[in-house]
């Protein structure tokens, strides 16, 4: 049995704890805020699950495995989190034979959609939309909130909400704590997201991403219940939505309203902006209610090819980059650490 320490209670952290109980290690999680904690970046309603990335054999192979993953994860910890829509997104038709051969190797299941099968989504001039049928929605929210009741329950976790780390010694493997306490382990996993490059040498680029919340008109609710997440959408491709359902909104936004910042800052809320995204992205925009306008933040790796988990000591394991895949990623994240784990047992 192997001593995991693990801070952040986001989705890495409580996906890796649940993984590393059921490997049978003792395992340690601390949090600067409560566990769940609403200010983690993978707190919201929803995140997508896809395993298809065009372009990308190595990843699209890794993530083949993520549907039936999370529908385990879903019976394990309970409640319903997984909606299986599909994912589509958008491609020229002169390349859809290249992603549907990626899709056949990783052995996907692939429909192609026209546009007019997405009658309230706009396609850029003279794409088709390539949907992968085992994939979905994840409701982000009700995953941590299962996940953490799940840790709840089991004698071989230590939940440590509202303690900071304020110190990592890389080299002897230790946390401190902001109370003073000293934690150590065979393994330790830093899941702080953006503040892991305040404890830790790591480069990332911190990112904050404008999402609009929207409410479909109630003519349109039943269309929407069924829609897929759509990526690659809107007059020039830009843009992504997950839909509504299982009591969420409609969330959408574009690359074009994400840029990368210094530090951590509240931008005004611009519905005029907003709205005129919504524009590009969906046909009738004005008939759809503005919710929310919202900012969050995540960070990706500062070179192209940085390892997805940063080493900076021998016992000390850090994912500060999250980026967009973060999410649905988790579990090859908890799977690595019950290796390390597992590795440093047989030594």
């Amino acid at each position: 049995m192997a001593a995991i320490v693990i801070a952040g209670a986001g989705v890495t952290g409580l996906i890796t704890a649940v993984r590393c109980v059921r490997a049978g290690h003792q395992v340690t999680l601390v949090d600067r805020g409560p566990i769940p904690n609403p200010a983690s970046s993978s707190f919201d309603q929803h995140r997508a699950l896809r395993a298809l990335t065009p372009g990308d054999a190595s990843a699209t192979l890794a993530a083949a495995t993520l549907h039936q993953r999370w529908l385990r994860l879903q019976e394990l910890l309970g409640g319903r989190f997984y909606r299986r829509i599909g994912v589509v997104t958008g491609w020229p038709a002169d390349s859809v034979d290249a992603v549907l051969d990626l899709a056949r190797q990783a052995e996907l299941s692939i429909t192609l959609l026209a546009p007019t099968d997405l009658p309230h989504l706009v396609l850029p001039t003279g794409y088709l939309g390539v949907q992968e049928t085992d994939a979905g929605v994840l409701l982000a929210e009700r995953v941590l909130h299962a996940a953490t009741r799940w840790l709840r329950g089991r004698a071989a976790v230590t939940l440590r909400p509202w303690r900071a780390v304020v110190a990592v010694d890389s080299d002897a493997g230790r946390l401190t704590l902001d109370d003073g306490t000293v934690l150590s382990g065979d393994v330790i996993l830093l899941a702080t997201g953006a503040w892991t490059s305040d404890l830790v040498d790591v480069r990332t680029v911190l990112h904050r991403q404008t999402t609009v919340y929207l409410q479909p008109p109630a003519d349109l609710a039943p269309w929407w219940e069924r829609a897929p997440i759509a990526g690659r959408v809107g007059a020039c491709g830009h843009g992504w939505l997950m839909p509504p359902g299982a009591g969420t909104l409609l969330k959408l936004s574009s690359t074009e309203l994400c840029r990368a910042v210094p530090a951590f800052t509240a931008a005004d809320e611009d519905r005029a902006a907003a709205r005129r995204h919504v524009a590009r992205i969906l046909t009738d925009p004005d008939r759809y209610t503005v919710a929310a306008v919202k900012q969050c933040h995540y960070t990706v790796a500062a070179r192209p090819g940085d390892a997805v988990l940063a080493r900076p000591g021998p016992a000390v394991w850090a994912r500060a980059a999250t980026g967009g895949d973060g999410f649905r990623t988790a579990p090859l994240i908890a799977d690595h650490i019950v290796q390390l784990a597992a590795a440093g047992l047989a030594a």
